[in-house]
């Protein structure tokens, strides 16, 4: 029951920050004025953006754009991007790109990463620990775009292993399961997953090096366990504890690194679509695209502390 409350009370906050968060997006792409192009079109598209409020008072506009959301689930129109086409199906047609680059990155990204802090761990302050940590400080410390731009040149364009973009291959029609679109995902998953496997490894190094030189760790020695059966048994499966719900985090850190990316290989995502969003002040795009990472955010924060609770017993969410 208390947990049931801890959860409820959470989910509350997460809407009161949510509904904030929309209130400011809204207020400050609706100040900035679009240009409207001349003709027809141009009186066309001021009838209907007239008739959905847009020349009545900002908290007018807000109240009819709730409205739409909360009573029809219509989250606008695009006038720039998909000029007359549903939110909705702007974003439908691009999510999964996006999904895909993501998923792919962690796929990569987690084993690779443990299994680099595991042997860092058990090979403490030798020449493998050292060798890994400083590799893991030089990738943690580059931002994604450096490797996007550094594989792009090498792999892309001096070996010609791997395509530069994406968007050519896309609009000729491509299925995003096919082995020509997948090889086109290597580099930026590639990008995407340094940063990734480095802070993977540096956080599993780090709990599972504390959980080796714990006090239970001596105990499962002295009753007989070998050293690899004690870290099995007993060190790894209290390190994966914190390291679990890190990996959750990562996933947001990814999502949001993912916006750059999509724009530098011209993958045709959520991302790519928010940055262009921006640029042309095509304002409900901004707003569903801005709610989208929003709600990820908000509901990865919510995911970590709950995962706590369910991977350690002794952990009692909303407890004094």
């Amino acid at each position: 029951m208390q947990t049931l409350k801890y959860i409820i009370k959470r989910l509350a906050l997460m809407m009161v920050v949510f509904l904030i968060i929309m209130t400011i997006c809204f207020t400050l792409i609706r100040l900035l004025e679009p240009e409207v192009s001349p003709g027809v079109a141009g009186q066309l598209e001021l009838q209907l953006r007239e008739a959905r409020g847009y020349n009545e008072p900002i908290l007018v506009q807000y109240g009819i754009y709730l409205k739409n959301i909360f009573t029809e689930w219509d989250w606008g129109t695009s006038w720039e991007i998909d000029y007359g086409q549903s939110v909705g199906s702007v974003i439908s047609s691009r999510l999964l790109p996006t999904v895909l680059l993501n998923i792919f990155s962690l796929i990569v990204s987690i084993p690779i990463g443990i299994g680099l802090g595991i042997f860092a761990a058990l090979k403490k302050n030798k020449w493998q620990d050292n060798f890994i940590s400083t590799v893991v400080m030089i990738f943690i410390s580059v931002p994604s775009y450096v490797y996007a731009f550094l594989l792009q040149y090498w792999l892309g364009f001096k070996l010609g292993l791997f395509p530069i973009v994406l968007s050519s291959l896309y609009d000729a029609g491509n299925s995003w399961f096919s082995s020509t679109m997948l090889n086109s995902m290597v580099l930026p998953v590639m990008a995407l997953s340094f940063g990734t496997i480095a802070s993977l490894t540096r956080f599993t190094r780090a709990e599972l090096t504390e959980s080796l030189t714990s006090e239970y760790m001596l105990l499962a020695r002295t009753k007989g366990l070998t050293k690899g059966q004690a870290t099995l048994r007993h060190a790894l499966k209290n390190a994966m504890v914190p390291i679990l719900p890190a990996i959750i985090s990562l996933f947001i850190n990814i999502m949001s690194g993912a916006m750059i990316i999509e724009q530098i290989f011209a993958v045709n995502g959520i991302g790519q679509l928010y940055l262009k969003s921006i640029g042309l002040l095509d304002y409900d795009v901004f707003m569903a695209t801005s709610m989208f990472y929003t709600i990820i955010s908000l509901g990865g924060t919510i995911i970590v502390d709950l995962s706590y609770g369910f991977l350690d017993p002794r952990i009692r969410m909303g407890a004094k």
